[in-house]
């Protein structure tokens, strides 16, 4: 399926799509989200269909503005305003209780519904177009890695799909932190581009999560994978083909940036290259371990997981 451009009848025909009950896939800052009306059981469906997800992995549901947030969570924890504030629009996702009205399908069952307002402009104006809330996983099959660029979208979810908007390349490239307000002190569930000390400093303490139970979308111990096994390695060797920082060695080494924003832009789309390769494995060097680069050590460690 051809992407298209980004001009308002494109627009208004994803729109159309969304609010019939159709799949459509979207740009957002972080990746490209394959998108349904939240509201619509049927069409939400639809998305663990096309990717292949299991039902007890929860999806996260977009709006374009804070009284949004109140349709679907009737009780907005210590906190939440202030890091509205601080980060939406943007790649940041809160665990919050939910309205009862939400359907089950969205939240996996759970009491929760995990929610963020996104900031890529196309995303924003389809949310003010249809009006509604949007559950938007990554537009990849169930594991696979995550699309950073319309053309990169897995033909399997292609098929199911209404239409592509393409928004060029995301901004942020890696998805969403996600933070649980649910329950007593916040936990981070998944680390992104925004960190625990950036949320410290809003709200005071926060915790990192180590449990297995799945409140928020990627939590599972292998996710965001290219097809190609994936290893982690303090260096390179000569002939490996794989990520590196430095200098490369051969054509099948990608140079990497040294700084963790611009390393996660180019993280999924270089994997994503290596992929199409028909190598035996990806060698990906070890990023610094310092706290700015968790969201990256999230999206590795998951990538180079067995299981």
């Amino acid at each position: 399926m051809r992407p298209l451009r980004p001009v308002e009848p494109n627009l208004r025909r994803a729109a159309n799509a969304l609010l019939a009950g159709e799949l459509v896939v979207l740009p957002t800052e972080t990746v490209y989200g394959l998108a349904a009306d939240a509201a619509n059981p049927e069409a939400v469906a639809k998305i663990f269909e096309a990717k292949g997800r299991p039902s007890d992995n929860p999806l996260i549901v977009h709006v374009s503005h804070m009284d949004a947030v109140e349709l679907w969570s009737d009780h907005l924890p210590k906190g939440m305003l202030k890091l509205a504030r601080a980060f939406w629009p943007g790649p940041l996702t809160v665990v919050v209780p939910k309205n009862p009205r939400v359907p089950d399908i969205v939240t996996a069952g759970l009491d929760t519904v995990a929610i963020r307002i996104p900031s890529h402009s196309l995303a924003l104006a389809i949310l003010e177009m249809t009006q509604m809330g949007l559950a938007m996983p990554s537009a990849n099959p169930f594991m696979g890695l995550s699309p950073t660029r319309a053309d990169r979208i897995d033909e399997s979810i292609t098929a199911h799909v209404a239409c592509i908007i393409d928004g060029g390349p995301c901004r942020v490239g890696i998805e969403s932190t996600v933070l649980d307000l649910s329950d007593g002190t916040p936990k981070i569930l998944r680390p992104g581009t925004i960190t625990a000390e950036e949320i410290e400093a809003v709200i005071g303490t926060v915790e990192v999560s180590t449990t297995d139970a799945k409140k928020a979308p990627g939590m599972y111990r292998r996710h965001y994978a290219p097809k190609v096994p994936a290893v982690l390695a303090p260096k390179a060797l000569e002939g490996d083909a794989g990520l590196v920082f430095g200098y490369t060695t051969g054509a099948n080494q990608i140079q990497m940036p040294s700084d963790p924003a611009n390393y996660a832009k180019k993280l999924y789309v270089a994997l994503s290259d290596l992929e199409t390769r028909e190598l035996p494995r990806i060698v990906i060097e070890e990023p610094p371990q310092t706290p700015e680069w968790a969201g990256v050590w999230d999206r590795i460690n998951k990538a180079t997981a067995t299981e």
